[in-house]
């Protein structure tokens, strides 16, 4: 909005609502831009009267430059709420006036919380932020608000109350008007829940992390017309009527319909799939026509079906009568909605697939929107919202978290947030006395989760859009592996940079590479490469092996592979590695009669159209591992599938002498010891085999001085080379040259699998004759 909308009247502007920042949500505070600030005559840390429907309070604390110059002022949810306002919505502004209170009464803000304990604690949470009777109040926790003054920094970075966020209800303040809490003010706080004025302050849109984009399509979607419906009359459109929201388990698309019912000031009507359903003939279609007539005459109204493949599945795969009925009366009730009834269904679903088609028209689900899988910065807003009462640890850094949890949903980290709290509580156990049932102020005064808490709890919590494949986020990195600059140079140009810096390819205009196979002899680290690659490009891991993925059925491991990609679609950017791929896709045609090689031929098809298929592979990288790459189909061989051949062999002597290295970096070495000896003695020397060297050396340190060994001799590692031979012969490394050579040569020479010549016509004629 431009200044010359700024309207000055009685020491107060007027100023458009915007969002405020996750992190700082709960805090109590006003982002306004310095003009406005000096047009009401107020500074940075005064008491802002804000009104919109109602009348809420909160400090003033400057703009972030972006919104200097301005006429916007930032609130967070439950200053929205209390104001009864939603972004883009216009306030009143004015200087208030704060008064220390004599007496404030909170209460729980939900009918399924009770609490208890000293209000002490309580008091130091909310120690001098301004607060209105009927205001919805947060907890917070020791973290920092950015870009404010030091004098003010007490105000918002009290101690906090709980371990977690906990809102309340400001049921009553003594002396009325704008108040707050001193050192004489006397705190109650009431065990149970209390109706406030509006409850539109339990979930909105700052509870929802990682998913601004989907937010604003939704606001278009849903609360645009509700809100004004007089837009779609003007341009003589019929506002939409639904939208169905889909994504894997866990990533908020309830928690999303319920935001956006509160921020819209509509009444939200909830179908639970299963509970529609009636034992009695028209059961449910009946209680499916009553929600839809309660909402229509409560319109402004929200009507959200949770997991609707449940009522509504594809009515070609159903065999039962009530089922159709259900799917049919769903139909109608979504065509016979009238165009300015103020009505929209929102529906969520993991399956998509399951829906009967015809829902899923214009008219009908107008828009679909999709739900992913967070990526890092979504990850560290959803961290920010499940820490936001938490008293965290000097050394806990959300931005590390937020990198580490590849795959996480926003249900896994509000997981691994409790996880972490209960270690905190696990630790002050001790200090408890069970007996009392009472804290001691002191212990909780000390309580704090910290940088360990959560690794701990990151052992306990699995990514749950993952846990049908296995999947780690690897320990290993590119300094844990020696020798094999060559293959670390391909593996990061072709996985590492494009993953990491996807707008450098973009700007030259190339694709990255979509597969590596990595070839060799055994022993030489090609697995330890893909786990390097991708804990180093910060991808999420899966590793299959090939019988996973076979299956007996017909049909089922072409499933599995489909499922595969899918879900690594849903996580990217991820690496799959499959070792030993020669197994699963040998070429076709290599084998005569019916069974086993018809499985494989289908499999082989199937990666193929996963990898170069109409769907694009985004961020997700297949790689290879085999030491027998002339078993492997051709056809994965050309560009566009696998793109990179990646020989790796034997290390030469710097190599060995790094590799060797690594294995004794936490074994007591002698002086006498010369790595640089050994790596000369272990010509052809795999990195497994100089690990098998150093493992035995330890062994016979142990044999000759027992247990109490000090440190490991040059002569236990003779010992050690007298009964170790390189696994790699000169004959299989002449093999292996051989081969690089060959392979590209063969992708581009073989004869299409299907193409059939006349010759082969007459011989299966012959032998049809002959039976």
């Amino acid at each position: 909005m431009a200044d010359g909308d700024t309207q000055v009247e009685d020491r107060t502007v007027r100023l458009q609502v915007a969002a405020a920042r996750q992190e700082e949500s709960g805090q109590g505070i006003a982002r306004l831009s310095r003009e406005s600030l000096s047009s009401i005559g107020a500074m940075e840390g005064d008491v802002l009267e804000i009104t919109g429907k109602s009348v809420t309070v909160a400090r003033a604390v400057l703009a972030f430059p972006e919104d200097e110059g301005l006429s916007v002022i930032r609130l967070d949810g439950l200053q929205r709420g209390n104001a009864e306002v939603g972004s883009g919505d216009h306030v009143t502004v004015r200087k208030g006036e704060s008064r220390p209170a004599q007496r404030v009464v909170f209460a729980p803000s939900q009918k399924d919380m009770r609490l208890q304990g000293p209000t002490i604690a309580l008091k130091r949470n909310f120690f001098a932020r301004p607060m209105v009777q009927g205001d919805l109040v947060a907890t917070t926790g020791q973290q920092q608000v950015a870009d404010i003054p030091p004098q003010l920094r007490r105000m918002f970075n009290a101690p906090a109350y709980a371990l977690t966020q906990i809102r309340l209800n400001v049921v009553s303040t003594t002396p009325r008007g704008i108040v707050h809490i001193d050192e004489n003010t006397e705190v109650e706080l009431r065990e149970v829940f209390e109706e406030a004025q509006d409850a539109r302050g339990d979930v909105n849109y700052d509870d929802v992390g990682g998913m601004s984009d989907t937010i604003r399509q939704l606001r278009e979607m849903v609360e645009l017309p509700l809100r004004y419906p007089e837009l779609f009359t003007r341009l003589g459109v019929a506002p939409p009527k639904g939208v169905l929201l889909h994504g894997p388990p866990g990533t908020g698309k309830t928690r999303l319909a319920q935001a956006v019912a509160n921020e819209s000031e509509a009444n939200f009507f909830s179908i639970n799939g299963p509970e529609i359903m009636g034992s009695g003939y028209g059961e449910s279609e009946k209680a499916l026509r009553e929600v839809f007539e309660e909402a229509t005459k409560a319109a402004p109204a929200i009507i959200f079906i949770d997991e609707i493949d449940s009522i509504a599945p594809k009515r070609d795969q159903v065999h039962g009568e009530a089922e159709k009925r259900l799917v049919a009366q769903l139909l109608t009730l979504m065509d016979g909605l009238n165009s300015r009834a103020h009505v929209v269904v929102i529906a969520a679903t993991n399956r998509p697939e399951a829906i009967d088609s015809a829902l899923r028209r214009p008219g009908r689900f107008d828009r679909e929107i999709v739900i992913g899988v967070p990526d890092e910065s979504g990850r560290r807003e959803i961290l920010s919202i499940h820490t936001r009462g938490m008293p965290l640890g000097d050394k806990v850094d959300l931005k590390e978290l937020a990198r580490t949890t590849h795959g996480f949903v926003g249900a896994d980290i509000a997981a691994l947030s409790r996880e972490a709290a209960i270690e905190a509580v696990r630790r002050i156990m001790p200090q408890i006395d069970l007996e009392a049932r009472t804290i001691p102020p002191e212990v909780l005064e000390n309580l704090s989760v910290t940088r360990e808490d959560f690794i701990e709890a990151l052992k306990r919590v699995q990514p749950s859009a993952m846990r049908e494949v296995m999947v780690q986020v690897p320990n290993i990195g590119w300094a844990d592996i020696g020798g094999l600059d060559d293959a670390q140079l391909k593996l990061k140009e072709g996985i590492e940079l494009p993953l990491k810096n996807p707008e450098s390819f973009h700007k030259i205009g190339i694709r990255p590479a979509k597969g590596f196979l990595l070839y060799g002899p055994p022993g030489t680290g090609k697995t330890l490469l893909a786990k390097a690659v991708a804990k180093e490009a910060e991808a999420n891991f899966i590793s299959i092996k090939s019988s996973d993925l076979l299956s007996k059925w017909y049909g089922e491991s072409e499933q599995q592979i489909a499922r595969l990609f899918a879900r690594a679609r849903q996580v990217a950017p991820c690496v799959i590695f499959i070792d030993e791929i020669d197994s699963l896709v040998p070429a076709r045609g290599s084998g005569g009669g019916m069974g086993e090689p018809q499985v494989t031929a289908r499999v082989v098809n199937t990666i193929l159209a996963e990898m170069d298929g109409m769907e694009e592979l985004q961020s997700v990288v297949l790689v290879g591992a085999t030491n027998r790459p002339a078993l492997v189909d051709p056809a994965l061989l050309r560009p566009g599938r696998f793109d990179e051949l990646v020989y790796v062999g034997t290390p030469n002597t710097a190599g060995r002498e790094h590799i060797l290295g690594i294995h004794t970096a936490k074994m007591p070495l002698a002086e006498d010891v010369q790595l640089g000896t050994l790596a000369d003695r272990t010509e052809r020397f795999t990195g497994a085999d100089l690990e098998d060297v150093v493992r035995r050396a330890g062994l016979i340190a142990i044999r000759k001085r027992g247990a109490n060994v000090e440190t490991v001799t040059m002569a236990d590692f003779e010992d050690a080379l007298e009964d170790s031979r390189a696994t790699v012969t000169p004959e299989m490394e002449a093999e292996y040259e051989k081969m690089k050579g060959e392979l590209k040569k063969r992708a581009m020479e073989v004869t299409p699998i299907g193409f059939i010549t006349p010759g082969m016509l007459e011989s299966t004629r012959d032998r049809k004759h002959g039976d």
